[in-house]
């Protein structure tokens, strides 16, 4: 078996440098036409049937990248996708420079005009995602990408994106604020306040915040009910 440092092949790419590895797949750096690239690779389910496996992966490699492509329609900076290999279930796209905001925040050097800059620009983002009915799933500072200089941000991670749509869009959204919550809770609990100023950028910019605002409040009190129980 291959070690994170050693070099491997990944269905058409090979010198693939294993980055990290998690319960649902691994993550490689590599390079596409002499570009650095990232390669996510999903594994396969090998509780589920072979034919129903094949069906259900695909799908969802491509609920992610219609993700990723829708939200750059909607103005959200995401990494391009550069190929998609049915095969090995894995997507290679562009690696964006900079480093996670998870990083970002916790090294700490930084002003607290960007700080509010970068908790705005996240707020404003998530916005747009919800008011084009695109839920990302899985919003954690891990899965954003922070330029230092310019303070840009790049959403990645789509894996587990969909499309809201009216009728269950302020339930969706509401759980994907909440889940938004508790990771900035979890990881930066020595970092008090930071949620709340994303939710206030949010508030500002979506068209639809009272419906989702009070179905958020929901989902909060029904998961602070379930902590409580245990």
């Amino acid at each position: 078996m291959a070690t994170k440092e050693e070099d491997q092949t990944v269905g058409l790419m090979p010198k693939c440098r294993l980055l990290c590895q998690g319960a649902e797949g691994r993550v490689f750096e590599t390079k596409y036409w002499k570009k650095k690239a990232i390669l996510k690779q999903r594994f396969d389910k090998m509780y589920r049937h072979p034919i129903l496996n094949k069906k259900l992966t695909r799908q969802r490699l491509g609920m992610e990248v219609r993700g990723m492509m829708k939200a750059r329609k909607l103005g959200i900076k995401t990494p391009t996708v550069l190929l998609v290999d049915q095969e090995t279930n894995s997507i290679v796209m562009e690696k964006m420079p900079g480093i996670m905001v998870k990083d970002w925040l916790k090294a700490g050097k930084y002003s607290e005009a960007d700080l509010d800059t970068v908790l705005a620009t996240i707020g404003k983002m998530v916005a747009n995602l919800h008011d084009g009915s695109l839920i990302h799933g899985d919003l954690t500072t891990s899965n954003m990408i922070i330029r230092t200089e310019s303070l840009d941000i790049t959403f990645i991670d789509f894996g587990l994106s969909f499309n809201c749509s009216a009728q269950n869009g302020p339930e969706d959204k509401g759980v994907d604020l909440y889940v938004m919550e508790r990771a900035f809770l979890n990881a930066h609990a020595d970092l008090p306040g930071l949620f709340e100023k994303v939710l206030g950028a949010y508030e500002g910019e979506t068209s639809l915040w009272k419906s989702t605002f009070n179905r958020y409040s929901e989902v909060r009190m029904r998961g602070r009910k379930r902590s409580m129980v245990g």
